[in-house]
This record gives C-alpha cells, sequence and structure tokens, in this order.
C-alpha cells in the first residue's frame, strides 16, 4: 500500500474521531442554534408585515366609515390625525425606495433587467443574513477550517429549503400571512432558490478542496456513500436554475412546468438520502409544504368543479366541469365563457383553466376579465378570459375557436381552480388611474366596473383609465363595456376619463373600415344623416388625425365594437334577462343604463406619455391616489418610474400637503 502524505493521514485521523456528522455536536450544536435563528428571523418578519396589515385594515375601515358616515368631508380619503400622519410618510418613503425599476430595452436582454429596487433591497437583506449566518465565527485558521465552512454552509442550506417550497405552493401560508397570493411571491422563491443553490456549492467546495489536499477523493466516496446523493441534489439544483431561467423558461413552458415539479421531487429524495437524520426534519417540512398544498387545492377543485344537483334556470348545468365556449374575436384574441360558476371572486383575481381536450396535462392562469355579478342580477354566473394567443395552450385555444366558429355544438368540458389573488380595496382610494396594455384591460376594467357598481358609497370620485393597444381588433372586446362604463359614471357622479390608444398609427383606423362594428368615420356620417340627435359626434379631430372622440350612447353601443351575445337579448326585450334567471332575480346584468353620457372615449393613434397622464389626476387630487397598471415589463417600469418621480417631485406626504401615491402592479409574463 502507497503511503499516505500527512495531510491525509490527518484527514484520516479527524475522520475515524466523528466518521459521519451525526457521531459528534462538533459543529452541530452551534449550527443548529444558527438554523433555529434563521426561522426566528423569518417568524418576526412576518410578525412585523401582519401588524403592519392591521394598521392598513383600520386605515381603509377609517376612509370607508368616513365617506358613508360624513358625506360632507371634502377629502375622505385625506391624512388628519398625527400618528396616521407619521405611518403615511413612512410609507411614502418606503414606496419611493421600492418603486423605481431600471429595464433593458433591448428584447433579447430584456430578460437581465434587475427586479425592482424594493425587492432588490429585500435580497440585500436577505443575503447579509445569509452571509452573517455562513461566516460567523466560522473563519478560523486551525486543523478544522475546511470541514467547519462545509458544514457551516450545509446547514444554511438545508436550513434554505422548506422556504424554497412554502413559496412555491399556490395556497401559500406565507402569502395569507402577508396578504399576497402565490404570483407575486414567485420572484422571490427564484431567488431564495438561487442562494441555495449558491450555499450548497460553497458547502460542497469546501470539502472538495479539503478532498483534493488530502487526495482522498476515490476513498471518501466509496467510505460515505451520501455523499454521491449530495452531488445528485446539486446538479438537479443546477439544471433548475438553468432551466428556470427566462429564455429557456419561454420555448416551452408547458415542458417547463412538468421538468420543474419532477425535480424538485427528485431533489427531495436526494436530499433526505443525504443528510443526516437530525437534519432531516428540513425535508419533512417542504414535504409536508408541498403536499399539504396539492391536497388542499384537490380538494377545492373538485369541490368547485362537481355538482350533486343542477339547476333548472341554468339550461342544465353539467355535473362535472364545466361547459367552456370559445370565440375568435380577431387574429389573436380569444374569448372564453365558463359556464355556471357558483364561486366568489373579486375584481383583479386570477383563475386557473384546465381543459382537458387541449391540454391534458396543463393548467394555466388567466385575469377574470369579467366583473362579479351582484345577487341582485343574474344568478348564472359566467366567467370571460381575454386570451392573447402566443403559442403552445393559447394558441391551441384559438385555433380550436376558428376551427369551430360558428359551428352548432363547439363547447368544451373544463376544470377551474381559483380564484386567486389578494388586491387591494380600491374603493378606498380618491382617485383611480387604471392602465393597462391588450389583454390587461381583463384585469383593469373589472376593477373599473366593480366601483360603478359599487352597492354601498365608496371614496372613489374620480377614474382615468387608458387603454394602449396595437391594433383597432384588440381594443373592440373591451369597447361596448367601456361605453356603458361612462354612461354609469356619468350617473353615479364619478368622473370618468377613458383613452384608447392605439400606436398603431393612423393606419389602424383605416383597416377598421373593413368592419362595421368597428367603423368611426364611416358610421359618423350615416348617424348624423340619420338622426337629428347627433348620438355619435366627432368633437374635435386634430389635423395630424391623431386623436378622436367618440360620444358613445348606450343605445348604439353596437356602433363602437361588436356587441357580446349576451348582450343582444337584452336590447331586445328589456324586461328579460340575458341568461335564464328566475323572474325574482331582480335587475338583469344586461340591460345597460339609460342615461346619454356627456363624456366620450378617446382614441389617440400615438404613443401615450405615460408619466403626463398619471400627474392630471394626482395633481387634482385632495386625498391619496391610486395607480393600477397591468402589462409587460416595459410598461410597468415606465409607470413604476413615473410614479416614483412624480411622488418625490411633490414630496408626498413631507410636509407639502401632497397625499400618497399608491401604485399596484401586475406584469404578464411566461
Amino acid at each position: 500500500m502507497a503511503e499516505r502524505n500527512p495531510a491525509t493521514m490527518s484527514y484520516l485521523k479527524r475522520r475515524m474521531d466523528h466518521m459521519s456528522m451525526s457521531s459528534s455536536p462538533m459543529f452541530r450544536t452551534f449550527d443548529s442554534k444558527l438554523a433555529r435563528a434563521y426561522w426566528y428571523i423569518i417568524a418576526g418578519i412576518l410578525g412585523f408585515i401582519l401588524l403592519l396589515r392591521a394598521v392598513d385594515y383600520y386605515q381603509t375601515w377609517s376612509r370607508l366609515r368616513i365617506c358613508r358616515t360624513r358625506k360632507s368631508t371634502k377629502y375622505p380619503t385625506r391624512v388628519n390625525s398625527l400618528p396616521m400622519q407619521v405611518y403615511a410618510t413612512a410609507t411614502a418613503i418606503l414606496r419611493e425606495s421600492s418603486y423605481p425599476q431600471l429595464h433593458i430595452s433591448n428584447k433579447w436582454f430584456s430578460w437581465l433587467s434587475p427586479p425592482p429596487l424594493g425587492r432588490s433591497l429585500v435580497l440585500l437583506c436577505y443575503w447579509a443574513v445569509i452571509v452573517y449566518m455562513m461566516t460567523y465565527k466560522a473563519i478560523v485558521d486551525d486543523p478544522n477550517y475546511y470541514e467547519r465552512l462545509g458544514f457551516r454552509n450545509a446547514w444554511i442550506s438545508v436550513t434554505q429549503v422548506p422556504l424554497v417550497y412554502l413559496l412555491a405552493t399556490k395556497s401559500s401560508i406565507i402569502g395569507h400571512i402577508i396578504g399576497s397570493s402565490h404570483e407575486r411571491l414567485s420572484w422571490l422563491h427564484r431567488w431564495v432558490s438561487r442562494t441555495l443553490l449558491l450555499t450548497a456549492t460553497i458547502h460542497g467546495g469546501f470539502f472538495m478542496a479539503e478532498w483534493v489536499r488530502a487526495d482522498f477523493v476515490a476513498l471518501e466516496l466509496d467510505m460515505m456513500p451520501m455523499v454521491k446523493y449530495g452531488m445528485g441534489a446539486w446538479f438537479v439544483l443546477v439544471w433548475t436554475f438553468l432551466s428556470s431561467l427566462s429564455p429557456l423558461r419561454r420555448l416551452a413552458y408547458e415542458l417547463f412546468v412538468l421538468q420543474h415539479i419532477a425535480a424538485a421531487g427528485v431533489f427531495l429524495w436526494l436530499l433526505w438520502v443525504h443528510v443526516p437524520t437530525y437534519a432531516q426534519y428540513n425535508v419533512w417540512f417542504a414535504v409536508a409544504a408541498i403536499s399539504s398544498d396539492w391536497i388542499l387545492r384537490g380538494l377545492l377543485m373538485i369541490w368547485k368543479n362537481l355538482r350533486l344537483q343542477t339547476k333548472k334556470a341554468c339550461n342544465g348545468t353539467q355535473r362535472i366541469g364545466h361547459e367552456i365556449e370559445v370565440e375568435a374575436i380577431s387574429n389573436d384574441l380569444t374569448i372564453v365563457t365558463i359556464k355556471d360558476v357558483h364561486l366568489t371572486w373579486v375584481p383583479g383575481q386570477h383563475l386557473y383553466l384546465w381543459l382537458p381536450y387541449l391540454g391534458p396535462l396543463e393548467s394555466h392562469p388567466f385575469t377574470i376579465a369579467s366583473p362579479y355579478t351582484t345577487k341582485a342580477e343574474c344568478h348564472c354566473n359566467e366567467i370571460q378570459l381575454a386570451i392573447r394567443a402566443h403559442s403552445g395552450f393559447s394558441k391551441r385555444i384559438h385555433n380550436y375557436a376558428k376551427k369551430t366558429q360558428g359551428a352548432s355544438n363547439n363547447s368544451l368540458t373544463g376544470f377551474i381552480a381559483g380564484p386567486y389573488g389578494a388586491p387591494p380595496r380600491w374603493e378606498a382610494f380618491e382617485t383611480m388611474v387604471l392602465i393597462s396594455a391588450s389583454t390587461g384591460a381583463s384585469y383593469t376594467l373589472p376593477i373599473l366596473e366593480s366601483l360603478l357598481a359599487s352597492p354601498s358609497t365608496i371614496c372613489t370620485q374620480r377614474i382615468f383609465f387608458l387603454l394602449v393597444v396595437r391594433d383597432r381588433p384588440h381594443c373592440q372586446y373591451y369597447e361596448n363595456r367601456l361605453s356603458r362604463a361612462l354612461a354609469k359614471a356619468e350617473a353615479r357622479g364619478i368622473d370618468l376619463d377613458v383613452e384608447i390608444a392605439i400606436t398603431g398609427g393612423a393606419s389602424s383606423l383605416a383597416e377598421s373600415k373593413s368592419d362595421k362594428s368597428a367603423t368611426i368615420e364611416e358610421t359618423r356620417v350615416s348617424e348624423k344623416q340619420q338622426s337629428s340627435d347627433d348620438e355619435i359626434e366627432e368633437i374635435n379631430e386634430k389635423k395630424d388625425g391623431s386623436y378622436i372622440r367618440v360620444r358613445s350612447d348606450s343605445t348604439t353601443d353596437s356602433i363602437l365594437s361588436k356587441p357580446s351575445s349576451s348582450s343582444q337579448p337584452a336590447k331586445e326585450n328589456n324586461s328579460k334577462c340575458c341568461c335564464s334567471c328566475s323572474e325574482d332575480a331582480g335587475p338583469c346584468c344586461c340591460a345597460g343604463p339609460s342615461a346619454v353620457p356627456i363624456k366620450e372615449i378617446v382614441y389617440s393613434y400615438t404613443r401615450p406619455n405615460i408619466a403626463d397622464f398619471i400627474r392630471r389626476p394626482v395633481e387634482i387630487t385632495g386625498g391619496e391616489t391610486s395607480v393600477a397598471v397591468c402589462g409587460g415589463k416595459s410598461l410597468v417600469a415606465t409607470v413604476r418610474n413615473s410614479v416614483v418621480k412624480l411622488s418625490d417631485e411633490r414630496a408626498v406626504h413631507k410636509g407639502t400637503g401632497a397625499q400618497g401615491i399608491h401604485l399596484h402592479v401586475e406584469e404578464y409574463c411566461f
């Protein structure tokens, strides 16, 4: 047998003293204390956020109470008391430091854009804690240097595993505590996973360095089979990191989801074999988190998709699943209607749709595009989803809709899960600024409609709505509802401004003339000839044709956009509801307002100036303003930076009298 070098003999002696990690508490006692401290810190942060939620709840309750009991108060959302002024100032500072975002506009490298400043600060704090725990009392130049750091990073790595899986659950316990939904925590799930990969790499790196120095790699692998499983777990982490990068994720998103779930299961098994028994509680913690989430979601899915009794008024409700109707209303937009949905939701929430015929193993999230109908309206609720065709599942839905267009029976059987999402109380803000791009209006339009249809007094006094689309057909689905919203706002006394910016240029208007339902110019001329009332009138047209104002009327909604099939029967006979409601169902949900709105939808054929659009409502507001945006990364970053700049310029809640600017972001991306 070859004579071993002194480093090898020294390592063998130490190895014999503690053959396995569990044989000696040499490093375990102190490292396990740090692991417990990690969860104490997380518990403390969650408790603090829960306290802030309580203060926010009180503030919202107080505002709505003032609105409903002291209707003479001019600015019910203005901060008056000293404690709430201190809280408002701290909130304003936090908002200004968290909203900014740097966006890389190049389409090939936009995925490298860093997170918003607020998220970056959260990550820096998290990394500071992790680095402190990795190195505290561990960097000592002695014979145990490599092993000490190796074991320390092993503890730090395995301790993070439960958090990774908790953040991945859809019925997130953390989300319920902090008042957030799972999709708004996915960014933190990814970054904690990447941090786990880093600490695991350091853990294995220090041990490997010691084995190489002692020329002990092969013998170590023979003596300690658990090392091989640890290496396997590390390779799974590396693969998960690479496959989760945005460019690879977008190539085949459905495949990514399936392999991601499989990799998560394989990783837990490899980790369970690798770690000693006294650290396996972290693995079981992660298993409990993910399994309880799957069980809960499975039970809720059965509850919402299985009906033991059917209602005659709903035209033969399916017992299993829901009847799904699809309609292609443009070359890349599909409207999916889910029949007879007996669940409650609030505007801004989304659900998961599973269509076994088009995707046996796929379930995808979509924003609910229709507002919830109240008890006084049709009780056979329908949910509509506006889906833009990209690739994969959305493309298959669009192709099926085009293929079966006009067929007598083109319905599908589908299953839903949800709703998910935790939007704020929109009615507690004096001014609402709603900005969306393309199908992002599925998020902002229900918010607008819910405010106008609220049965109780709300704080909202004015609403500014902006929809940015590339071509005219992309907005036709929403135009009819926006026209009725103008009439409702007029009747309710809420100041509503609606602008649709068509960035494809004035040529979009000329192209739309082939569709009578989208023709503004031809309809305007013919209506002037047929009616002396000028139901649709061009108010102002610039010489360059960049702006056109259109006056809408509930009796001429079909002129502005193609009406949905559910609205036609209501116009024929307003005494009968559009869906099969009972006679005592109350007012029909399809009956439009009878008042003629004074304001008009403004069509612009240039790219809107987002900063100017936000500035005007903020400057005329005496209370708090909320800005809600739903769109791509570029639009979201522009809105974020515009809000921060305006808030800093006005010195919000810093002695100038300027009130707060709240921002809520919904970003659609894969």
